[in-house]
């Protein structure tokens, strides 16, 4: 085919030269000795038509490859067509024309030439001149038998039909005729009408009849398998209605009867919104009216008893009595003051306003500090119901909002599990672990949060499975994490949120005398006369044998020794009595874990104690730093994160900036390769607020001057030697406090925070604020007597662009500024 069109002169189209106007058909394609009625509404096309009527009639018809294109150009246009005769052309009211063809011989076009109204193209007879050989008829034959049983597979083809094909003698026109009446996508017709050897033709004839004869059995076998399950349906339905009918006239008590019986009642009886009532009694007249053996029928029913467990409108009463509810706190918490001074604020709210929403509360600390216990004292000092569900791990939206009912065994979401659970509308609902949730292809349980725990939503709360707006504003959400780093920002908008810090040496050790020795001594089955814990003993095992922001470790290391002193007691008889001591510990417990006391047993070159703040609290952070040849490389190991190893690239920026005034060489960097390494590689760590401690360690490293050791650190660094507030700062002093250290310096920005930090520990730790990275190391390195770490400004100045303006000294209470 040519995809040219090219201008003919006025003579080509004079007499017989095999012009045809084009005649473009959309999803037909028309065979020879084949009659079809075509409706034309295209514009160009009843030009052609019009043409081919005032000239001999005869008109070329070839299929578009793409039906959807209404101006074809020649590359639209199949090659392979038909050369037809227009018999009939009427006019229809519309505008468009019904033609009445009749194929009369292949053609291939080989120009298409322009005529501006319509299309003519250049068309090749192909020759029709055969000869039937034993194959042919063979094939004739197959054909034949083939069209038979296709057409008793398919209704739309009568038996005179059948009768008129098989009757036709001439191998061609029997092949274009069966052609005509199949059902073939453009594609497989077109390949049949290019087949120029007649043989192949009846071939591919055969295979395309073959294929569909298959489809068309396939779809007689689905058709009686869905008639024989319907059949089956209606059958069981008319043995039920048989059996009730038989049971009926017996006398016998009628199960199914009794049990809607029973559910309406229910229905009667139940407090509903508005909404479920209605939504119950259309589920209730559906099932009714099903056979109750059906699976439709145990679903409908699973649904409505769901509803009905709901405690819709059921609520415990609230104790308001605030001096009640504090003695309950203060029972079994012992600190905690922010949250219990908030819960006691909202009891005084509600007594005042009657009706508040249901606060929404974040609890965020470190694992042991009694978040999740808090929320249950929480429920015992309101009187009201508690439930705990633990979202560690959750990654399906599905879990909170529950499936849909029209999947198989779906169930509404734990939100509402959990709430029938409870009993009552108004229970304090735990949310533990809330920032352990993950993300993947089932949804973002974290999203479906939102609307739960939004006070201007959830009055509205709509479960999947229930289809329904349940409120939940009367729920006291206490949600729990150790980080809010996981949290997204969205959830954390909508809730208040409330950190408790770790808990320092004093506070353990009342809390493991009033609550944690008696627990584990009733757990162990020990009376209190049998074992008792001196001070000592308690501190030795804080100290010692436990390293953490809360007491869940010290809480195991007691309940050990209770172990070991109830198996004394099997032996030796129940009036035994063992006094537990600092100097028998070791005894019950082993050798120490952990070294209490100084940091660094002596001052060290290059060994700087940094702060760092985890989600288990605050912890002394060791940094190290060491030079030797190279050339100038910064070495940095201890699977340090990217912000981090930024932080450490800042400082060596500030010590080479320094270099003149810590009298060091002026190439002293191009000659030597600095390795920064904090210990405990196996661990990441993450974050700027090792800034100064590296910075330290490199001065210390690189003036061979020791570092002191009774000191630790924490601030961020900037190219100018600023220090920047840093976060986190009450778990770093109590981990300060933990590890011996006796003075800490801190960013002065950070003077705020220090109220936060108990008045016992800052009586034992020193806290020293510095602005700069100079008063930093007047304070850390250690200097002979009468020796000063920076040079006199005349050696260094005339070497400078600007003087170094010294900070300004900030004096607070408490402290000592710079």
């Amino acid at each position: 085919m040519l995809n040219s069109v090219r201008k003919a002169p006025d003579n080509s189209l004079q007499g017989e030269k095999s012009y045809y106007p084009l005649l473009p058909l959309r999803d037909v394609v028309v065979f020879p000795n084949v009659v079809v009625p075509l409706f034309v509404g295209r514009e160009k096309s009843i030009k052609a038509l019009e043409y081919a009527m005032s000239h001999q009639k005869k008109v070329f018809l070839s299929a578009q490859r793409d039906a959807k294109i209404d101006n074809p150009t020649p590359r639209n246009i199949y090659a392979f067509g038909t050369i037809g005769v227009v018999l009939q052309l009427l006019k229809l009211p519309d505008g468009t024309v019904k033609a009445l063809i009749e194929g009369k011989e292949r053609g291939k076009i080989h120009d298409f030439v322009d005529k501006q109204e319509f299309l003519m193209v250049e068309v090749s007879k192909v020759s029709s001149h055969y000869e039937v050989d034993l194959e042919t008829r063979a094939l004739v034959r197959s054909i034949n038998s083939i069209f038979e049983e296709y057409a008793q597979l398919n209704n739309k083809i009568g038996p005179e039909i059948v009768s008129a094909v098989t009757s036709i003698e001439d191998p061609g026109r029997l092949a274009d005729t069966i052609a005509g009446h199949l059902a073939l996508k453009v594609s497989d017709k077109q390949e049949v009408l290019e087949a120029e050897d007649l043989n192949l033709r009846l071939e591919k004839l055969y295979a395309k009849i073959d294929g569909e004869v298959d489809i068309l059995r396939l779809e007689h076998r689905i058709r009686e398998r869905v008639k024989k399950q319907m059949e089956k349906t209606q059958k069981d339905y008319y043995l039920n209605e048989q059996m009730r009918a038989i049971h009926k006239e017996m006398g016998t008590k009628d199960d199914f009867k009794a049990e809607l019986d029973d559910l309406e009642k229910k229905i009667k009886r139940k407090r509903l919104s508005k909404e479920a009532h209605g939504r119950v009694k259309q589920e209730f007249n559906k099932f009714k009216m099903m056979s109750p053996m059906s699976a439709e029928a145990a679903v409908v029913r699973n649904y409505i008893d769901w509803i009905l467990a709901l405690p819709w409108y059921d609520k415990s009463k609230v104790r308001l009595e605030l001096e009640e509810a504090e003695v309950i706190l203060e029972e079994d918490h012992y600190g905690l003051e922010k949250p219990k001074e908030r819960i006691v604020e909202y009891l005084a709210v509600q007594r005042l306003a009657k009706k508040v929403k249901g606060p929404i509360l974040c609890l965020v600390g470190p694992p042991g500090v009694g978040k999740t216990s808090l929320a249950k004292s929480v429920a015992r000092a309101t009187g009201r119901n508690f439930v705990r569900l633990s979202l560690g791990g959750v990654r399906d939206e599905a879990e909170i909002r529950g499936h849909r009912r029209t999947y198989i065994g779906a169930l509404p979401g734990k939100i509402i599990q959990f709430l029938k659970k409870a009993k009552s509308n108004n229970p304090v609902f735990c949310l533990d672990e809330v920032d352990k949730m993950s993300t993947d292809f089932r949804g973002d349980p974290s999203a479906a949060l939102l609307e739960v725990l939004d006070p201007q939503q959830n009055f509205a709360f709509n479960d999947h499975y229930l289809d329904l707006d349940y409120d939940l504003s009367d729920v006291f959400f206490i949600t729990t994490a150790n980080s809010l780093h996981n949290i997204p920002l969205a959830l954390q908008d909508r809730m208040e949120i409330i950190r408790l810090p770790g808990y320092t040496e004093l506070e353990k050790l009342s809390i493991a005398r009033q609550f944690l020795v008696k627990k584990q001594t009733e757990q162990n089955g020990l009376e209190p006369e049998n074992i008792s814990f001196t001070d000592n003993a308690i501190l030795t095992i804080i100290r010692t044998y436990t390293r953490e922001a809360g007491v869940r470790n010290l809480e195991r290391e007691i309940s050990s020794i209770c172990r070991k002193v109830a198996k004394e007691v099997v032996r030796q008889g129940k009036d035994t009595k063992i006094a537990v001591k600092a100097q028998s510990i070791h005894k019950y417990l082993g050798i120490p874990k952990y070294r209490y006391g100084r940091t660094e047993e002596k001052d060290t070159i290059g060994v700087t104690t940094g702060l760092a703040w985890t989600d288990a609290g605050g912890e002394l952070l060791q940094t190290e730093a060491t030079v030797m040849l190279g050339k100038g490389n910064l070495v940095l190991t201890g699977k340090l994160g990217e912000v981090m190893q930024e932080s450490a690239q800042a400082a060596l920026s500030y010590v080479r900036s320094r270099g003149r005034q810590l009298r060091l060489p002026d190439n002293f960097y191009e000659k030597t390769d600095i390795h920064i390494h904090i210990p405990e590689g196996a661990i990441s760590k993450e974050g700027p607020s090792a800034g100064i401690t590296v910075a330290t360690s490199i001065v210390s490293a690189l003036t061979r001057k020791p570092v002191n050791s009774d000191i630790a650190m924490t601030g961020e660094i900037t190219l100018r030697g600023r220090i920047l507030p840093i976060g986190g700062l009450k778990e770093k002093i109590l981990a300060a406090h933990r590890g011996g250290v006796s003075k800490v310096l801190i960013p002065l920005e950070n003077k705020k925070d220090i109220e936060e930090i108990p008045k016992k520990i800052l009586k034992k730790v020193e806290l020293i604020l510095v602005e700069h990275m100079d008063d930093v190391l007047r304070e850390a390195i250690i200097l002979a007597e009468g020796e000063e770490l920076f040079a006199p400004a005349e050696e260094w100045e005339p070497f400078c662009p600007g003087k170094i303006v010294e900070p300004e000294k900030t004096s607070a209470t408490g402290v000592t500024a710079h």
